[in-house]
């Protein structure tokens, strides 16, 4: 019986100190990446698989705007960031659309997109940025551990907020970010009518797919490494999508506290546990990684997750 006042107690302090980074804690890299300066976009028709040479085209025109992102970078002096997109402008990235203003936005398709039965697409928490390795590698990973026949695209189409910052402590992001997810989704949707979608949902990216969620053509929702979604319940996304929940079990996230606050500006926190019985998702193995582990080759979490992809189910669920 004693365990229960102390796990109230510790609650009670990370919920206070959750409050007090959400007030204090200012946003991380306002004068970073996000004031380097970049062209505005060549305007892109709809998603096209019909035409073979529609997709090469696109990635034509991104790789364009990448090279010219790059050279007002330079010129700007910040030369980190003009490495990163002299990179992005290589034959070996395929990017179904850019922007390099506001700290830069991009899709990234690995795997063949046009041909693909399964696509996936990855949607990244606080902290990712163009220059995100991680993130490029996890989605690699994932399509190498599905191999022919699935697509996996890199959607970093929001501005991800610093992990402590006021910003990754509400729903304020996710909800500019969720209606720009869910007219990607859509568009893919009508672009590959007969391909399984699934949107995989990383930290703070899980609180998009949520706010997303409502109604969107996907078989299957994944939250992973998930601080909540600011529902009480699966049910209450809206989707007829498979919700799946997985963490784990070295993952930092356990530790934040699963409640909403509201308080004068908004709320703060997002609610009760994806992985938590009450919540009422399917819930997967991810094996005793970290909270950025879950798509490391050869990981519990990565197979599993290519399995949910698929359409099969998780092993040890």
């Amino acid at each position: 019986m004693a365990s229960r006042p102390r796990s109230r107690r510790l609650r009670r302090t990370l919920l206070a100190a959750l409050v007090a980074a959400s007030v204090a804690v200012p946003t991380v890299g306002a004068a970073g990446p996000s004031a380097v300066p970049a062209p505005a976009p060549a305007p892109l028709g709809p998603l096209s698989f019909a035409d073979p040479g529609a997709l090469a085209a696109r990635y034509d025109a991104n790789r364009a705007a990448v090279r010219a992102a790059e050279v007002m970078a330079e010129a700007h002096g910040d030369h980190g960031r003009a490495a990163t997109l002299r990179v992005m402008a290589g034959e070996d990235h395929r990017l179904l659309s850019f922007d390099g203003r506001d700290g830069g936005r991009s899709v990234e398709v690995f795997g063949d997109l046009a041909g693909a039965t399964r696509i996936a697409v990855l949607v990244p928490g606080s902290d990712t940025r163009l220059d995100s390795h991680r993130f490029r590698s996890g989605a690699a990973a994932l399509q190498r551990e599905q191999g022919r026949g699935t697509a996996v695209l890199a959607w970093l189409g929001y501005r991800t907020p610093a992990t402590l910052s006021a910003a990754a402590a509400t729903p304020r992001r996710a909800e500019e970010a969720a209606p720009l997810l869910a007219a990607f989704v859509r568009e893919l949707a009508a672009a590959a009518p007969r391909a399984r979608l699934t949107l995989l949902c990383h930290s703070y990216g899980s609180v998009v797919c949520a706010k997303a969620a409502d109604g969107l053509p996907v078989a299957g929702l994944v939250l992973y490494g998930s601080p909540g979604t600011g529902a009480d319940h699966a049910a209450d996304l809206g989707t007829r999508a498979t919700v799946w929940a997985g963490r784990g079990t070295d993952d930092w996230i356990a530790h934040v506290p699963h409640a909403r606050v509201s308080l004068g500006l908004g709320e703060i926190g997002f609610g009760t546990d994806p992985v938590a019985p009450r919540f009422g998702a399917r819930v997967f193995d991810a094996g005793p990684g970290g909270h950025s582990d879950y798509l490391r080759p050869g990981s519990v979490p990565l197979r599993n997750m290519a399995r949910i992809v698929a359409g099969a189910e998780p092993a040890d669920a």
